[in-house]
C-alpha cells in the first residue's frame, strides 16, 4: 500500500475518521474499517463504540484472535457490555472452542433477559 492510500485512512479529524469507519463498515469492507479504526480506537482508549465497532470489523474479516483480543480488553474494562460478552462467544464458537464460549454466551443472554423461554 502506498504511503499516500494509508495516510487517506488516518486523514482527518477524530469524527471524520469515525465517519469514514462506518462507511466502510456498512460497505461490507471490514479489514478497511479495522485498519481506520486502528489508530482511533489507539487515540481514544475510553471510547466504547469505536472498540466495539473494531472488534466486529475483525470478527467479519475472519481476524479472529483479533476480534478476541480486543472483546476481552472491552469486556475488562466494561463487563457490563452485554454486546461484548455476545461477540466474545460467537468468536470463540468461531473458533472451535464452544465449551469457553458457553459462560460468555450465557451471560449475554442473561444480561439481555432473554431466558429462554419456552
Amino acid at each position: 500500500m502506498t504511503e499516500r492510500a494509508e495516510h487517506y485512512y488516518d486523514h482527518g479529524t477524530a469524527a471524520e475518521r469515525w465517519a469514514r469507519a462506518g462507511l466502510f463498515f456498512d460497505a461490507k469492507e471490514y479489514a478497511t474499517a479495522a485498519r481506520v479504526l486502528e489508530p482511533l480506537t489507539a487515540e481514544a482508549p475510553g471510547q466504547l463504540a469505536p472498540r466495539l465497532l473494531l472488534a466486529r470489523a475483525y470478527y467479519h474479516s475472519a481476524q479472529l484472535r483479533r476480534a478476541e483480543t480486543e472483546l476481552r480488553a472491552i469486556l475488562e474494562r466494561w463487563p457490563v457490555e452485554d454486546y461484548a460478552q455476545l461477540m466474545l462467544g460467537r468468536t470463540l464458537e468461531r473458533q472451535g472452542r464452544r465449551a469457553e464460549a458457553a459462560p460468555y454466551l450465557r451471560l449475554a443472554a442473561a444480561m439481555s433477559g432473554d431466558f429462554g423461554e419456552e
